[in-house]
């Protein structure tokens, strides 16, 4: 009889929510998305998947315009 032991992965260490607008983000999110100590500078709620995936959720300066300053950016029409 073989004896295995499961160990999840461990949980992101500070929180897991947005460091921006303090949206709950998931620890796998931090884990692939954030920065080094797996915290999310920016979430899917408050930028675009395009900006995250270059790295604004870990912090990093991205020349896409950010669809805070710039309204419509997530593809749909500016909110009025």
């Amino acid at each position: 009889m073989v004896g295995v032991t499961i160990a999840p992965w461990p949980a992101a260490g500070n929180s897991s929510t947005c460091e921006h607008c303090g949206a709950h983000v998931s620890d796998r999110f931090c884990r692939v998305f954030g920065d080094d100590r797996d915290r999310a500078h920016r979430c899917g709620e408050c930028d675009s998947y395009r900006r995250l995936s270059r790295g604004s959720a870990a912090g990093k300066d991205v020349v896409i315009p950010d669809p805070e300053t710039l309204p419509g950016r997530h593809g749909g029409e500016a909110d009025v």
